[in-house]
Protein backbone atom coordinates (compact mmCIF):
# COMPACT_ATOMS: atom_id res chain seq x y z
CA UNK A 1 0.00 0.00 0.00
CA UNK A 2 1.00 3.83 -0.63
CA UNK A 3 1.30 5.42 2.44
CA UNK A 4 0.10 9.06 2.54
CA UNK A 5 1.10 11.57 4.26
CA UNK A 6 -1.72 14.53 4.21
CA UNK A 7 -0.13 17.64 4.84
CA UNK A 8 -2.66 20.01 5.69
CA UNK A 9 -5.09 18.26 7.39
CA UNK A 10 -8.82 19.13 8.75
CA UNK A 11 -11.57 18.35 10.05
CA UNK A 12 -13.61 20.90 8.02
CA UNK A 13 -15.43 18.95 5.56
CA UNK A 14 -15.54 22.26 3.23
CA UNK A 15 -11.37 21.60 2.51
CA UNK A 16 -9.89 19.54 0.01
CA UNK A 17 -8.05 17.71 2.52
CA UNK A 18 -10.36 16.48 4.66
CA UNK A 19 -11.99 15.28 1.30
CA UNK A 20 -8.55 13.31 0.52
CA UNK A 21 -8.80 11.83 3.65
CA UNK A 22 -12.10 10.35 2.92
CA UNK A 23 -10.88 9.25 -0.28
CA UNK A 24 -7.82 7.37 0.79
CA UNK A 25 -10.37 6.09 3.90
CA UNK A 26 -13.13 4.50 1.54
CA UNK A 27 -10.34 2.99 -0.60
CA UNK A 28 -8.63 1.84 2.85
CA UNK A 29 -5.26 3.44 1.97
CA UNK A 30 -3.18 4.05 4.67
CA UNK A 31 -2.62 7.60 5.80
CA UNK A 32 -1.67 9.93 8.01
CA UNK A 33 -3.33 13.12 8.29
CA UNK A 34 -0.37 15.56 9.58
CA UNK A 35 -1.42 19.73 10.06
CA UNK A 36 -1.07 22.52 12.81
CA UNK A 37 -5.05 22.14 13.55
CA UNK A 38 -6.44 19.39 16.19
CA UNK A 39 -8.87 16.74 15.85
CA UNK A 40 -9.69 13.41 14.14
CA UNK A 41 -10.59 12.07 10.16
CA UNK A 42 -11.91 9.09 9.77
CA UNK A 43 -10.16 7.15 12.65
CA UNK A 44 -7.04 8.70 12.39
CA UNK A 45 -5.48 11.93 14.83
CA UNK A 46 -4.23 14.60 13.09
CA UNK A 47 -0.26 14.61 14.49
CA UNK A 48 0.76 18.35 14.93
CA UNK A 49 3.47 18.91 12.12
CA UNK A 50 5.23 21.88 14.32
CA UNK A 51 6.37 18.91 16.32
CA UNK A 52 8.28 17.20 13.04
CA UNK A 53 7.46 13.61 14.28
CA UNK A 54 9.65 10.66 13.27
CA UNK A 55 7.19 9.08 10.63
CA UNK A 56 8.66 6.16 9.15
CA UNK A 57 7.70 3.82 5.60
CA UNK A 58 5.63 7.06 4.08
CA UNK A 59 5.22 6.33 0.07
CA UNK A 60 3.27 9.63 -0.45
CA UNK A 61 2.81 13.14 0.49
CA UNK A 62 0.06 14.82 -0.82
CA UNK A 63 0.02 18.82 0.23
CA UNK A 64 -2.61 20.89 1.05
CA UNK A 65 -0.51 23.73 2.10
CA UNK A 66 0.41 27.06 -0.25
CA UNK A 67 3.84 27.84 -1.01
CA UNK A 68 3.83 30.30 1.72
CA UNK A 69 3.21 28.00 4.72
CA UNK A 70 5.75 25.87 2.96
CA UNK A 71 9.26 26.95 4.15
CA UNK A 72 9.57 26.28 7.48
CA UNK A 73 8.44 22.56 6.40
CA UNK A 74 10.02 22.08 3.22
CA UNK A 75 13.64 20.06 4.44
CA UNK A 76 11.46 17.91 7.48
CA UNK A 77 9.16 16.85 4.45
CA UNK A 78 11.62 16.06 2.02
CA UNK A 79 13.97 14.41 5.25
CA UNK A 80 10.85 11.35 5.37
CA UNK A 81 11.92 10.14 1.90
CA UNK A 82 8.73 9.66 0.18
CA UNK A 83 8.64 8.07 -3.41
CA UNK A 84 6.65 11.23 -4.77
CA UNK A 85 4.96 14.77 -3.27
CA UNK A 86 1.74 15.61 -5.02
CA UNK A 87 1.45 19.24 -4.91
CA UNK A 88 -2.58 19.73 -5.29
CA UNK A 89 -3.77 23.07 -7.53
CA UNK A 90 -2.41 26.02 -5.51
CA UNK A 91 0.51 24.43 -4.05
CA UNK A 92 3.15 24.18 -6.58
CA UNK A 93 6.21 25.40 -5.74
CA UNK A 94 9.29 25.60 -8.03
CA UNK A 95 11.83 25.43 -4.62
CA UNK A 96 10.21 22.42 -2.72
CA UNK A 97 10.34 20.63 -6.58
CA UNK A 98 13.87 21.55 -6.61
CA UNK A 99 14.71 20.27 -3.54
CA UNK A 100 12.28 16.96 -3.88
CA UNK A 101 14.29 16.26 -7.48
CA UNK A 102 17.71 16.93 -5.82
CA UNK A 103 16.96 14.08 -3.40
CA UNK A 104 15.26 11.60 -5.91
CA UNK A 105 11.55 12.26 -4.93
CA UNK A 106 9.25 12.58 -7.57
CA UNK A 107 7.66 16.34 -7.65
CA UNK A 108 4.26 15.85 -9.28
CA UNK A 109 1.81 18.46 -9.49
CA UNK A 110 -1.22 16.61 -9.73
CA UNK A 111 -4.70 16.54 -8.16
CA UNK A 112 -4.70 13.58 -5.33
CA UNK A 113 -8.81 13.37 -5.72
CA UNK A 114 -8.81 13.17 -9.01
CA UNK A 115 -6.02 10.74 -9.17
CA UNK A 116 -7.74 8.19 -6.76
CA UNK A 117 -10.86 8.82 -8.93
CA UNK A 118 -9.17 7.60 -11.88
CA UNK A 119 -7.08 4.57 -10.51
CA UNK A 120 -4.48 6.62 -11.11
CA UNK A 121 -2.68 6.64 -7.20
Amino acid sequence: MKKTLVVGATTDPSRYAYLAAKMLSERRVDFVPIGIKRGEVFGEEIVDLRTKPALQDIHTITLYIGPAHQEEWIDYLVSLNPQRIIFNPGTENPEFFAKAAEAGIEALPACTLVMLSTGQF
